[in-house]
Formats: C-alpha cells, structure tokens, sequence
C-alpha cells in the first residue's frame, strides 16, 4: 500500500475536476456502486452500482473473495496509481486536504481519502461519493483503455456502511431462522446489496434481489 499526501487548505471551491486525456473511443461506463451482489438468483450488473437478479449479477461481479495474480496484483497497483493521481489533482483544484492510502482488495484497487473535511466529498447517502468514483474508474480507463472496478471511500463511509450492513443482515438471518419465513429488506444500492448478500451467505443462509431500481431490495431465504 501507498500513501500519498495533498495538503491544501480546507475550503472547497467550486471548479471542475482535472481531465483526463480524451480516449479515442468514448467508453461505456456502468454505475458506479462497487460491489456485486452475489447470491440468490440472478442479476447482472456489476459491482458497486447496480446488478443483481438473485444474484445481481452486476453486484456478483465483484468478488471480494477472489485473489489477484501476480500479474494482476500489477495492474491494479497502477490503476490504485492512476487513481491516486487523478485524486491528488482534485483535490488541488478543489483546494481541500486529505491524504490519499492504496490498497488492493480481491480482485479490485481501493483508494480511500483520509483526513481533514472531506465530508462534502460524500454526499447525501453517498451520492457525490458514487460520482466522483465513476470519475476516477474513467480517469484509468482513459490511461489503461480497461474498465476499471477500482472502488473510492471518502472519510471511511463505506467502511462504516459494511459495518451497519453485515449488523443489519446479521439481524435479518437470526429472524429468519427463528420463523421459518422469508425476509424482504428495504431498497438498496448494488454495493449494499453485495454486502448483505455475502454477510448472509457467511452465516448460512441463501438471499435474492428482488425488483427494480431504485427499490430493488435484498430478500433473505430460510433454509430447505
């Protein structure tokens, strides 16, 4: 993992994010939301934003199980790189401070910004979050020319949201058990999904994605 540090003075202000150079063919990018769900039935999306039929297959894409090869492990240091720099530069436009950590996890490069006011590079339920990661996965694939699934946490938002998430589906499991019956949740994003779906799977249960976005919800399965 690498640190990389930017200290500017706290205060945004309102200018456009550095550009990156324009690729010759315009890339299809999906939304963000960085996680799949995996489980159930089937869905098909990717990770972090939408996906998942019982499966969401977008959100099952993102397997945070799978291991990177060495070759691998690689190319999503530079992407984890590329991410950084590209970061590094917004947040010199934007005239904010924070401290930029890599990482690898799974299958996927993980940036988070650390330290000083970053709050407002959250959002209302992650929402300016989820954009600027879309942001950055297009910033690398401008450089790579490959679709990037890097996954961004600001001031450790999504952290914490994992840790309220396996709670909630650890809550969810218990009842199931207890009644016998199955157990709808409310709406989620992909990437809630993708935490629900592998915490309940951890505990022994099977879970599907039911409906359509934006009220697509986790539904978690007693045994057979």
């Amino acid at each position: 993992m690498t640190d990389q540090t930017t200290s500017e003075t706290d205060g945004a202000t309102d200018t456009e994010a550095p550009q990156a150079a324009e690729p010759t063919a315009e890339p299809t990018i999906e939304p963000a939301g960085d996680a799949t769900d995996t489980t159930g039935t089937n869905d098909s999306a990717e990770s972090d934003s939408s996906e998942p039929d019982s499966s969401d297959s977008s959100d099952s894409s993102e397997s945070d199980d799978e291991e990177a090869g060495d070759g691998d492990l690689d190319r999503l240091e530079n992407e984890g790189d590329i991410a950084a720099d590209y970061l590094e530069e917004f947040l010199d436009i934007a005239d904010l401070d924070g401290d930029l950590d890599m990482d690898v996890e799974g299958d996927r490069a993980a940036v988070s910004i650390v330290g000083g006011d970053v709050r407002q590079l959250v959002g209302r339920n992650g929402e300016v979050l989820e954009a600027l990661q879309e942001l950055t996965r297009l910033a690398v694939y401008r450089e790579t020319g490959e679709r990037s699934r890097l996954m961004l946490d600001v001031g450790g938002f999504r952290a914490d949201k994992r840790t309220r998430l396996e709670r909630l589906a650890a809550e969810a499991v218990a009842e199931v058990k207890e009644s016998g019956e199955r157990k709808a949740l409310d709406a989620m994003t992909p990437f809630e999904r993708k935490v629900v779906h592998d915490a309940v799977a951890a505990a022994g249960l099977a879970s599907e994605s039911e409906g359509e976005e934006p009220k697509r919800h986790v539904v978690v399965l007693p045994s057979r």
